[in-house]
């Protein structure tokens, strides 16, 4: 789109460093905050018409009276100052992370003998956070882990040391059921208690390995001592640390302080999950839902995503896997698109986290708002094929026959995603002699479009044909002829391949197999299919009836039809008594048959 006057001068303006710029509108609301390597070039790009496709760039292209924009140093800078403006500002064009505030985190209160608790709230007292937890039950997991092998305090009183000394409180009944140690009556060193807070400190974080070989070096001290009861103990303390660190650990332990990113994306929202890895366990695993709000790609969306979520869960990890290659760089950290081994089998993980989180998503909104779900599918369809408009009405034909005999066809009719079985309609060709395939799909299509143009009835907006090129041109020979050619979007499948073809394109689209709108496609075909083929069974059925028991003097179709409802096939009217024919039908016929099956016995 071409640019307003002042908007022209503005990017003439720009100069070519990296930065950041805001977007605002005619009230000086922020409409978008974005990062560029090249400011100049970067801002540009909104304002060609020749660079998007996206309708809703175009709109935010539109909108724009006024461009700020503030040059940084480096492009790391600019990833930094964009994401605390998103935040600040929360643009709405901008894609945006799900709040955290509502998530649980773990924390260690700053305090003379430490407690350890969830929380939802993160107060700023020098108390350490660990978190947030997209899972309660996971957190619930750690924490009741953390009880189980070392005591600590519940109880909200101040153990300052001069409250201890004066022997302020008094031991209660978590002390007497061993799930306390008593510091409130000194009965543990402040020394003591702070090492099993360090303990604590490094199983949140997925280091076991220190607490481990500290609970192993008691065990061994104890049995030495010959304090066998004291020495099971803590066997039992590290069967249930090994236990858990068994449950999570998924790799090679040697893959130590990594990050693991993924993606997958419908029509509205990306999906990024996130997983942080420490010896070889997984110690943190969350899904975010992310809204695109202009289309942006899988990479822009993750590029976003990256920074912002080792920030959310205080990241420190050197290395990150991610499924492509990105240009991303953050000071100090590495980035690793594994091809092969262990590393790839993360990301294989993480991603189908992703999707299954996608796909539960999705269910959820279906079964709140189905009306959405079709909107969703039917709204994928349209970007997938390119369409026009959004395939509300869509019909697929499928032609049907066994060795040129009784050559038969039909079309299924799809409203709103779903099937509407009053509009389906079946045919029988009239003009085509054999097995001509090609030609029995331009008779249908011409007469099906013939009639619905002749009453004035609503066209659809996708026509599928169930084959490659051949069937595919013969039905547009029929639009031809009506001249709808270009009025209505019409595409050939093939079945092998689940190759896509439209006209005058010579070669085929695939659709990800795993796409919601392939999967409509495939389900219009297999409706055609069972459809045509049905009405080709029946009348094939009929043309058997006729020949083998319409031959028989004096039976019509009716007593044919009445004959084989009682003994529900020709064989078993074959195998028929004379008597048993009789209580079927009147003596004259059932002699008839009786001996047109048995007169050469």
């Amino acid at each position: 789109m071409p640019a307003k006057k002042d908007i022209a001068a503005m990017l003439q303006r720009l100069p070519t460093k990296p930065g950041i710029y805001q977007f605002f509108d005619s009230d000086g609301t922020i409409l978008y905050v974005g990062k560029a390597k090249n400011l100049k070039s970067r801002v540009s790009s909104y304002f060609n018409k020749n660079k998007y496709d996206s309708g809703k760039t175009r709109i935010l292209a539109k909108k724009v009276d006024n461009i700020k924009f503030l040059v940084v140093e480096t492009e790391m800078d600019a990833l930094l100052l964009e994401n605390n403006l998103i935040k600040e500002n929360q643009p709405k064009y901008n894609i945006l992370l799900k709040d955290d505030k509502s998530f649980p985190s773990i924390v260690i209160k700053k305090e003379r003998f430490p407690r350890i608790y969830p929380t939802r709230q993160l107060i700023k007292d020098g108390s350490e956070y660990f978190g947030p937890y997209a899972s309660v039950k996971t957190m619930h997991k750690v924490l009741d882990l953390i009880r189980k092998l070392y005591p600590i305090r519940s109880c909200s009183y101040n153990l300052a040391e001069k409250h201890v000394d004066a022997g302020k409180y008094k031991i209660c009944l978590e002390y007497h059921i061993g799930n306390c140690l008593g510091p409130c009556e000194a009965r543990i060193s402040e020394a003591e208690y702070d090492q099993n807070v360090d303990a604590i400190r490094k199983i949140i974080k997925g280091q076991w390995d220190g607490p481990l070989k500290e609970l192993k070096d008691k065990m061994k001290s104890a049995a030495e001592g010959l304090h066998f009861e004291k020495a099971a103990e803590y066997k039992s303390k590290i069967e249930l640390l090994q236990s858990f660190q068994a449950k999570s650990t998924i790799v090679n332990p040697n893959i130590d302080k990594v990050d693991v990113f993924s993606i997958v994306s419908d029509n509205q929202a990306s999906y990024v999950n996130y997983m942080k890895v420490n010896n070889g366990a997984i110690i943190l695993g969350q899904t975010s839902v992310l809204k695109r709000k202009l289309g942006e790609t899988d990479e822009e969306v993750l590029s976003y995503a990256i920074p912002e979520l080792r920030r959310r869960y205080q990241s420190d990890s050197k290395e990150v896997y991610i499924p492509f290659e990105l240009e991303l760089e953050m000071e100090g950290v590495s980035f690793h698109a594994p091809q092969r081994g262990e590393k790839l089998r993360l990301i294989q993980l993480s991603e189908r986290n992703a999707k299954f989180y996608m796909l539960d998503q999705q269910k959820q909104q279906d079964q709140v708002d189905p009306e959405a779900s079709q909107n969703r599918i039917l709204s994928t369809l349209k970007d997938d094929l390119k369409l026009k408009e959004m395939p509300r009405h869509i019909e697929c034909f499928d032609n049907s026959n066994i060795q040129g005999t009784n050559p038969a066809s039909a079309c299924v009719v799809f409203k709103n995603a779903k099937p509407s079985k009053s509009d389906y309609r079946k045919f029988t060709i009239k003009t085509v002699d054999g097995p001509d395939d090609f030609a029995s799909m331009e008779e249908v299509v011409f007469r099906r479009y013939r009639r619905l143009k002749e009453e004035n009835q609503p066209f659809p907006q996708l026509i599928i044909i169930d084959g490659g090129k051949g069937q595919l041109s013969a039905s547009l020979k029929a639009l031809d002829r009506l001249e709808l050619r270009g009025k209505i979007a019409i595409i050939g499948i093939a079945k092998k391949l689940e190759e896509i073809y439209f006209p005058g394109d010579s070669l085929p689209l695939y659709i990800d197999k795993r796409s919601e709108s392939l999967k409509l496609i495939q389900q219009l075909r297999n409706e055609a299919h069972r459809f045509s083929l049905a009405h080709h069974r029946s009348k094939r059925s009929k043309e058997a009836l006729k020949t083998e028991l319409t031959e028989i003097p004096g039976v019509g179709e009716k007593t044919a039809q009445e004959l084989l409802v009682k003994f529900k096939s020709v064989k078993n009217i074959k195998e028929a008594t004379k008597k048993e024919l009789e209580a079927v039908v009147n003596l004259k016929i059932a002699q008839a048959v009786w001996k047109h099956f048995n007169e050469y016995d």
